[in-house]
């Protein structure tokens, strides 16, 4: 691991080889810290690199860190397909534990005054987003294996501390349930980029170009992809 410092502050980073993009990117998430993607680089380069980023570095740890450690309370914006939507929290004596209630313009969560509030609520997120997953998530990847002509053996929702998915040697699908929290650009990309691997295993030049085929655009998203949480 490496590290720059910044007025009174170090920021640790690592680098993940990338021979695939043209430009270095920056990523921050609650895992990885602050991750340097690109080509290979001497130290002093991907040091000036970050430190020319250190604020905006800064600014998301802060944000990261607040978020990660943010209670659901009335006023709380969760996050559904790309859009954070206002949150609603009820007492309510008559529900047994928790239970998310969504209308397509906010959440409304009703909670047992007697169990422990937050823990009752991220189990019933859990279970919205999983429920969620599942019911999008197949029928979008059957449009895209019909549209690509890449077929997959199965396809199944699990959850991954930090992929968005994964494809296996015998070509089922497996996508982590926070998928639907995305925007459609980037659940396609994570998609289309798991139906590729049904054809090209690794992320060789062949997979890349097979990317190209069906999302012209896949650099970009890719750098979008690469900001977002996957927890």
């Amino acid at each position: 691991m490496r590290s720059v410092q910044y007025g009174d502050r170090t920021i640790a980073y690592t680098v993940q080889e990338r021979p695939d993009l043209k430009a270095h990117y920056l990523s921050v998430d609650k895992d990885q810290g602050v991750v340097l993607k690109g080509l290979r680089l001497p130290t002093p380069q991907s040091d000036k690199l970050v430190l020319q980023k250190a604020r905006w570095i800064l600014e998301k740890l802060a944000l990261v860190q607040a978020v990660a450690t943010e209670d659901i309370v009335t006023g709380s914006r969760i996050t559904y397909l790309g859009r954070q939507y206002y949150t609603e929290v009820v007492v309510d004596e008559c529900e047994p534990n928790a239970r998310i209630v969504f209308n397509h313009s906010r959440f409304r969560i009703h909670v047992s005054p007697a169990v422990d509030r937050q823990t009752a609520i991220q189990q019933a997120l859990i279970a919205f987003f999983r429920a969620k997953a599942q019911e999008k998530l197949t029928r979008r990847m059957r449009q895209w294996s019909f549209k690509t002509g890449l077929a997959y053996a199965d396809f199944k929702v699990r959850t991954m501390e930090k992929r968005w998915g994964s494809c296996t040697g015998a070509n089922t699908i497996l996508l982590n349930p926070n998928v639907v929290k995305l925007p459609y650009s980037l659940i396609d990309y994570v998609i289309v980029h798991e139906l590729c691997h049904t054809k090209v295993k690794d992320h060789s030049k062949a997979f890349w170009t097979e990317m190209s085929r069906h999302l012209p655009n896949w650099k970009e998203l890719d750098v979008q992809i690469s900001r977002a949480r996957c927890d």
